[in-house]
């Protein structure tokens, strides 16, 4: 089988959809943007030009969380990292991976750990279309 022509990523990226309440400036996402996007690239084994993130800014009574499950106390600056990623990390690069993001976090914008909650979801390659309708893990012929 010839090879292909379209270049496929090293560690396929993450794609990662931030909720938290609104109301914040565009510097305070911008921040966040930068810190998650650090520690994915540090710790996470994502390639720097890969970054797919968007964010969901929720009116008060949109936000639902419990100030105290598996830790806390949470405020009102809780933030909720939704991270789809391309193929699955071990234990110790998600444990890395979760104490980069609140360091970076906490040095800016300065969100309390207490306040920070990561969901990972590992997908496979082929769940993934990056452009043109175009599946990033199955070739066209095998897709019959």
């Amino acid at each position: 089988m010839p090879a292909s022509t379209t270049a496929e990523p090293e560690f396929p990226m993450p794609f990662t959809r931030i909720s938290l309440l609104a109301g914040h400036p565009p510097a305070y996402l911008e921040a966040l943007s930068d810190s998650l996007h650090a520690a994915l690239v540090e710790s996470f084994e994502v390639p720097a030009a890969d970054r797919f993130q968007i964010f969901h800014q929720h009116q008060p009574g949109e936000l639902v969380f419990d100030r105290d499950y598996g830790g806390g106390p949470r405020s009102a600056g809780f933030v909720l990292f939704h991270i789809t990623t391309g193929r699955a990390r071990s234990p110790a690069v998600k444990r890395a991976f979760y104490r980069h993001l609140v360091a970076n976090l906490a040095a800016s914008p300065g969100v309390r750990p207490e306040d920070v909650m990561v969901v990972l979801s590992a997908s496979q390659l082929e769940d993934w279309s990056f452009a043109n309708g175009e599946s990033a893990g199955a070739p066209e012929e095998e897709a019959a």
